[in-house]
């Protein structure tokens, strides 16, 4: 059975593996990331599970700008709770579950929960060959970003609300 709910502490492990198997090693978040970051928005992570079993998460903190910078990923105190864009730090599915939709439906949900907080939009970067999947959702390509996390070449991506 497949389900997609708010993560909980006891799936930071989960979601720490997840993340170590899908992006490169200057990319992925620590184990220790995750912890600072779920303790700071808890509300903004969101797992996948099929029979129980953790194979997708996505997350990212709240922020008053349509904008992403990289301190973002590493200084969880930089969550505005009340921020009125909701950034998404990653979405991440399982290799052995990749290619069946998954990822889609997880950030569906992100998008639809995001919406029903009344934000004005989302913001992301992404590599260049995932902007039409976010496109799909609505995401607009900004172009190439000044982000430099993990010395790769990112695209913001902008949904607004209103």
């Amino acid at each position: 059975m497949k389900n997609i709910r708010p993560a909980t502490e006891s799936d930071i492990l989960s979601i720490a593996h997840i993340e170590k198997l899908c992006f490169p090693a200057a990319e992925a978040a620590s184990l220790a990331s995750f912890k600072s970051r779920f303790n700071a928005f808890p509300e903004c992570f969101f797992v996948l599970e099929i029979d129980g079993v953790v194979v997708a998460h996505t997350n990212g903190c709240r922020f008053n700008q349509p904008a992403l910078p990289d301190e973002l990923f590493e200084n969880a105190t930089l969550h505005e709770p009340s921020g009125k864009y909701q950034t998404v730090f990653g979405l991440a599915v399982l290799p052995t579950y990749q290619s069946k939709g998954l990822a889609t439906e997880l950030m569906q949900h992100f998008v639809d929960v995001s919406k029903s907080r009344d934000l004005c939009g989302m913001f992301l970067t992404c590599k260049e060959h995932l902007i039409p999947f976010y496109q799909q959702f609505g995401f607009t390509n900004l172009g190439v970003s000044d982000s430099c996390h993990g010395g790769a070449r990112w695209f913001d991506m902008r949904l607004d609300f209103l």
